[in-house]
Order: structure tokens, then sequence, then C-alpha cells
């Protein structure tokens, strides 16, 4: 009898232990349900030099917007390009990877032969999976386009993105800024007529992509065509910065007497410093920035969001200066590879920090991930997540290479030659491919890399030779072209 009732209670035990063990089942679900997701906008700018952005040191060009962004969040001074063009950025941004081993690296032309292959679980694929709605606005550029002559075509939903608007299917690479743009039919028939002015476009698409998912977890990819070139800016807007004390030359052409940019003609400047046209692009991406964080705030997801403000390369030598940095777009220098980059969120990271240690495009897609909290995935990476860093920017990084392949059949129409670099502590080595010789710098001393150490540091080359030698054979052997 005392057995039956001994079993009895047990079971009375054990019964209410499961109830209760399922009731605190249900409210961790509920607490964790309760928790939203962190959106994400990742702006991107076209050729943006590490040295526009007044937060920068910049004085001529007027970014208020980035720079109230950079004295409330994050401000990092070693954010490195994965390459020193457009496309194999845009690759490794949406995979974590190198270039070299996705085989994109040089900008893909119109009728490129290669895209980025679908078999990659990209950025957006990432955040589609975790229950968030994806959108592009804007530039995407990771294939030829088969109306342009190529064997076929990836266009972005077909990376993850539910909702792909103001992309291109030809690109705007001569820079059409003002409506007529070059857009393919189905794109053009949806867009308002003259004088509509495409960054206002993006901007304003944007804002109505956080209005209609402002209730649900979203990752935004505003990929915006400025400030490539043909550099062209609102005539009232470059008219004022014409008018700045340093302003840049910007002489005028037989079509465009006043030196004005107006609808379809194209920008004449060629300033290497101050320039106008530049000034008056960077100034609508920046009006943007203040339009979206604006937004956040009045709907009341401001502090549910992380924002990212950054470029994917050096600006064009033939229009801007880099300087303090040596070249720009097409090169390894610091100039060519460098970027700013911005992150802001006042939960995440309440206190404004500068952060010098190097991190680079490869890092982006794992430290997102471990940002939100995302499942994980069976994605590669070669980059690392960053995200202890980000919240405690005086922690010490391990040190690490970083690695660039730019191989080139021919020089860059800017200026950039076939080469390969590693940097690894304060030391940077940049291999030249066509006449083979070494450049060397100490990035501590010499930041603008104008003494080139390789004779006077024989031991140091040969280990950065090495290094980068081994690291080509596991990612990019086959496609040597030395």
């Amino acid at each position: 009898m005392k057995t039956k009732r001994f079993i009895f209670f047990a079971g009375l035990v054990s019964c209410a232990a499961l109830v209760l063990s399922m009731q605190a089942f249900r409210q961790q679900q509920v607490r964790h349900l309760a928790v939203p997701r962190y959106n994400v906008i990742y702006i991107l700018a076209d050729d943006l030099g590490y040295a526009e952005l007044g937060c920068y040191g910049n004085t001529f060009n007027e970014t208020p917007n980035l720079d109230r962004m950079a004295a409330t969040g994050l401000r990092l001074t070693n954010c490195y390009a994965a390459a020193p063009v457009c496309s194999p950025y845009r690759a490794a941004l949406m995979t974590g990877k190198h270039p070299a081993r996705l085989d994109i690296t040089d900008y893909l032309r119109p009728n490129a032969g290669k895209h980025l292959d679908t078999a990659e679980t990209t950025l957006a694929e990432m955040f589609r999976a975790n229950g968030y709605r994806t959108g592009i606005v804007g530039k995407w550029h990771l294939s030829g386009y088969v109306r342009a002559g190529a064997p076929e075509e990836t266009l972005p939903d077909q990376h993850g993105f539910d909702e792909v608007l103001v992309s291109e299917n030809e690109g705007i690479a001569e820079g059409w800024y003002f409506h007529p743009y070059l857009f393919n039919k189905d794109i053009q028939k949806r867009l308002p007529g003259d004088h509509e002015y495409i960054t206002d476009r993006q901007n304003q698409e944007a804002l109505d992509f956080i209005d209609r998912h402002q209730k649900q977890p979203f990752f935004l990819y505003l990929s915006h065509y400025a400030v490539h070139t043909t550099v062209h800016g609102k005539p009232e807007l470059v008219r004022h910065f014409k008018n700045k004390k340093g302003a840049g030359t910007a002489p005028a052409t037989k079509e465009n007497p006043t030196g004005d940019v107006y609808r379809r003609w194209p920008a004449d400047s060629r300033a290497k410093h101050n320039n106008p046209h530049l000034a008056a692009q960077l100034y609508v991406v920046d009006q943007g920035v203040g339009m979206i964080m604006e937004k956040l705030k009045k709907l009341g997801i401001d502090k549910n969001t992380i924002v990212i403000f950054t470029s994917d390369n050096g600006g064009e030598t033939t229009i801007t200066s880099n300087r303090p940095l040596r070249g720009g777009k097409s090169m390894l220098y610091e100039g060519g590879v460098t970027e700013p980059f911005l992150i802001w969120n006042p939960k995440l990271f309440p206190k404004a920090s500068i952060i010098p240690a190097p991190v680079s495009t490869i890092d982006f897609y794992p430290t997102l991930m471990e940002l939100v909290s995302a499942s994980p995935n069976n994605q590669q990476f070669d980059g690392m997540s960053v995200a202890g860093l980000l919240r405690n920017p005086s922690l010490k990084q391990p040190e690490r290479p970083f690695y660039w392949y730019y191989p080139l059949d021919k020089p860059h129409f800017l200026g950039g030659r076939s080469a390969g670099s590693v940097r690894l502590g304060d030391w940077k080595l940049i291999e030249f491919y066509d006449d083979r010789h070494d450049e060397l710098y100490n990035l501590a001393k010499d930041r603008s890399e104008q003494h080139n150490l390789a004779a006077r540091e024989p031991g140091r080359l040969a280990i950065l030779k090495k290094k980068l030698a081994d690291w080509r054979k596991v990612t990019a052997e086959d496609r040597l072209r030395q």
C-alpha cells in the first residue's frame, strides 16, 4: 500500500515538474519573442574616398548628418575594402569571402561571362532565412546582363532580396543621375519624368521600404550610384560649392557653357581637390542619411536598428584627392582600399568611439550575424566577426593578415596595375605582377606610403612574400596571371 502511495505521489511530483518545466519553456519563448531582432540598414556610397566626410577631416564637403552619426556612434579608421574596384567588393560583402575565392577580382563589364554564384548563401539570404524582409535600393553590379551580350545573368532577387528597387539592368557607369536613366524599360516605367535626381529617388524608396516593414525585422541595402563618375550634381548645389572658398576648378564646355551640370550634360570637372560636383552629389547622399535617421526615430524603431555607412573603394584620382592617403580607385595603395566606415545603434554602441583596429569587408557578414543573433548557416567565411570589438572598442585584437589579389591583363584606365598585397601588423607589401617589383611600407610611420623599405628590410619582405604566395595557392592558384 505504501508503495502505491509513493508511486502516486511521485507521479504527481513528476507531472507538476513537467507542467512547471513547460511553463518555464513557454515563458522563455515569450521572452525571446518579446526581444525584437535588430533591423539592419547598410548604406553604401560608390567610389567615395576615405577623406571626403567631415568626420574624417574634410572641411570643404558638407556632411552634417554623417558627422552626427559618427559623433554618436562608432567610426573606424582602418576599414579595408576587399578590392580597389566595385564588383569584387560587393561580392565579398554578400559572401564574407575573398574576391579571389569567388573568381570576381575585377569589375564586371555589361557583357561579362561571370556572375556571383547562386550556390553562395548571401547576406540577404541569411537575413531572409532568419525571418527578415530584405530589400535592395540601387546598384547591384554582380552580374553581366543578357541584353548587353552576357551569356546569363543573376540579379538580386536570385540572391535573397525580396524587393529590388531602382536597380540597374545596364548600369549607370556614365553617370546619368538625372532622369531618364540608363535602366531597363520595366524599371523606367516606374519612375517619374524630367528633373528627378536618382539619389533623391533612392532616398525616398528607402524611406518607403522602412515604412512598409516597420513592424517586422528588415534588412535594407541602400546601394547608391553616387559619387561614381561622371559626377552629376544638382545645379543649385554645384553653384553653392563652386562659390565656396577653395573650390576646385570646373571648366566650362561647349555644350555646358556655365560649367554647371544639368540633366544629361556630363559633369566637366576634373578638379583634384574640393570638387564642387562631387560635393553636390555627396550632399544629397548625406541628406538621405538624415531622413532615414529621422524616420527611424519617428517610428520608434531607432534603438532597434543598426545603421552602417561606408564605400566600396577609394575615390577616383581624376576628380578628387584621397590625401593624406596615396592612390585611389583601382590601386592597392591605401587610398584605393581604405574606406570611411560608420556604424550606429544607441543600445549596442551607447558610447561614441573611434576604432583604429583594421577590419575588412569580409568581416561584415559574420559580424552582422552575431549582432542580430542569427541562426548559423552553411556559409564558409574568410572573414571573422568583429562584433566583440564593436561592443568594446578597447578590446585588443589578434594580429591577422589582410590580403588583396588584383590581377589585370592591362593597366586600369585610372592607373591601377596588376598586383597583390598583404598587410600584417604595421607592415604592408605590394607585389606588382607586371614588372615584378615589390614595395614595402611601415604604415604606423608612413601611412601615405612614400618610403619603400623593400631594399632595407629583406627579411621582413621575404616573410610577407611567402605569406602572400601561400595564401594565393589556396584561393586563386589556378587564376594567377603573373
